[in-house]
């Protein structure tokens, strides 16, 4: 370190500015001695500092022009492939469940054609969830729980559901939970709804 202190401290600010060294600073090229160099330099010399900082700045501009915007599909595909959604051990479902993750994991598991009033996949199923695509051509009649906390994940449709005479319009990307104790049915607004059925036990909840 010494060596280092004293060769920059023999050069004039201008003769260290054409040495390069800052341009290799902002490259990263610099071992721990280089950086450190650098830094005591600008701290010695304002000029040092004025010049490292431009560098910075036109850097940050060239790599902004070279820039390419990604597709917005290629984004969109990449993104879900970060974040794919794991078929053996699903997340709980909630007000900030991604539709599209969801569709993604489960696009192999819905039918091209809905012929059934009603189709049910059991996607997962433990002490303390119950997790099930479900696809309705019919409405829902009224029932109530008291032991589970039911909601759904609208993947495909709309749906109004009325809970103690309060109405809710679902539409896909929606979460509703059901509170216990309260009588609640199902309308379907669309010729057919999919949707992700959840119970939680209590003591997941």
């Amino acid at each position: 370190m010494h060596h280092l202190k004293l060769r920059y401290l023999l050069m004039t600010s201008k003769q260290y500015i054409q040495s390069g060294m800052l341009e290799s600073y902002c490259l990263g090229a610099l071992d721990a001695n280089g950086q450190q160099e650098v830094i005591q330099m600008c701290n010695a010399h304002p000029d040092v500092r004025i010049e490292l900082n431009a560098i910075e700045l036109a850097m940050e501009q060239v790599a902004l022009s070279l820039a390419i915007t990604p597709n917005v599909g290629i984004r969109k595909s990449l993104l879900q492939s970060l974040f794919a959604l794991d078929l053996d051990d699903l997340p709980i479902t909630g007000t900030t469940s991604d539709l599209d993750l969801w569709l993604t994991a489960l696009k192999h598991l819905i039918p091209a054609e809905h012929t059934q009033d009603f189709y049910h996949h059991l996607l997962k199923h433990n002490e303390q969830v119950t997790q099930s695509l479900v696809i309705s051509k019919v409405n829902i009649p009224d029932e109530t729980h008291d032991d589970l906390i039911e909601s759904f994940f609208i993947l495909e449709g709309s749906c109004k559901c009325v809970i103690d005479g309060k109405e809710y319009i679902l539409n896909a990307g929606d979460f509703l939970e059901i509170p216990l104790h309260q009588h609640h049915d199902v309308v379907l607004l669309t010729p057919y709804v999919v949707a992700i059925h959840q119970q939680l036990a209590l003591q997941a909840a």
